[in-house]
């Protein structure tokens, strides 16, 4: 109704106008005409304006509340917005950029899982080259061989990295929630970065209870953990250092924390460390920082239903917590994964 106001404002302003230059008209030229005459015409005017602007509004008001109202979903650009020859003409423009913003999205959509699928296939090919390179360097004896082992586990980190990022436009197709013990996945998640905690002399220090159960996907799972013991290896390396894995309850959820000893997170950067590619003042003291860690935990948790919490202090270290919904009472019977 507001908008159908707006439009006539001309129109009122106009006739408003042409009603006050009659009576001015007659005064003018010298007709005497009766005032009664006058205003019978001014009303009969009114009248017909009255009812023209009550067809105007109810022939377009669909094209009017459609109007006034931002779009929700991209189908309704293609509804019915009225039967007036206005309304028909918006409608065909309308379904023309229909047609053409959902031919640029399937291209875009195509081109997008072209890209994706070959970055998978690449992660896959590279992961051999690699494991052939990681055995042979393991029967040398030279120094130097620690070191290429070091940079070939960094490699494979890398690529895990990238095939997951790519995994996460299409996340509704790659996972599968269920009950999952939490001491197997930290132990699974651990055992896959004991090289890194050897090298860093870092030790993990588990005290999860051995009969806690999630309601999660155990591969992504493990994938977030990997990230953040890696994150709290890598800033609590020196000798006797310790990450430890504790799990609590917190009203209805279940709380995972990973608490290192490291160098901690400046105050004024906690509230970017979740952005992709942010390393901070501190990451960019190690050239193992991405930034991209913490931005992958967040994303992957905002889409399993859990919620990632960081706790920091400079000089002391950082706790971070996964925070985990209690699981359904029905999901007690099924297989734990």
């Amino acid at each position: 109704m507001k908008l159908f106001w707006k439009e006539q404002v001309p129109l009122l302003l106009f006739y408003c106008l042409q009603t006050a230059l009659v009576p001015l008209l007659y005064w003018l030229t010298g007709d005497g005409r009766p005032l009664p005459i006058v205003a019978y015409g001014i009303l009969l005017s009114s009248t017909v304006l009255a009812g023209f602007l009550i067809y105007r509004y109810f022939s377009q008001r669909a094209l009017y509340k459609r109007l006034s109202r931002p779009v929700q979903e991209l189908n309704e650009l293609i509804q019915s917005h009225g039967s007036s020859p206005l309304a028909e003409a918006l409608n065909e423009l309308l379904q023309q950029v229909y047609r053409q913003v959902q031919d640029i999205l399937h291209r875009h959509n195509r081109r997008t899982e072209e890209h994706i699928s070959f970055i998978n296939r690449w992660v896959h090919q590279m992961k051999t080259p690699l494991s052939v390179i990681q055995l042979t360097v393991q029967e040398l004896d030279e120094p130097a061989a620690d070191s290429i082992l070091e940079e070939l586990d960094r490699l494979q980190k890398g690529l895990e990295m990238v095939l997951y990022t790519s995994r996460l436009d299409n996340f509704e197709h790659d996972f599968t929630v269920g009950p999952v013990l939490l001491l197997n996945i930290v132990r699974e998640a651990v055992a896959d970065n004991r090289k890194l905690c050897i090298r860093k002399k870092v030790y993990p220090d588990i005290q999860v209870d051995d009969a806690q159960l999630v309601y999660t996907d155990k591969k992504w799972l493990r994938f977030m953990l990997g990230q953040l013991i890696t994150n709290a290896v890598n800033y609590s390396a020196g000798i006797g250092r310790k990450v430890t894995f504790t799990t609590f309850a917190r009203g209805e959820a279940i709380i995972l924390q990973i608490e290192d000893e490291g160098i901690g997170i400046r105050p004024e950067d906690l509230r970017r460390v979740f952005h992709p590619y942010f390393t901070g003042t501190r990451g960019r003291q190690y050239k193992e920082s991405t930034g991209m860690g913490l931005y992958l935990v967040r994303e992957v948790c905002s889409r399993l239903g859990h919620e990632v919490e960081l706790e920091s202090e400079v000089g002391r270290g950082t706790k971070v917590r996964l925070v985990f919904p209690r699981a359904p009472k029905e999901t007690s019977n099924l297989t734990t994964l």
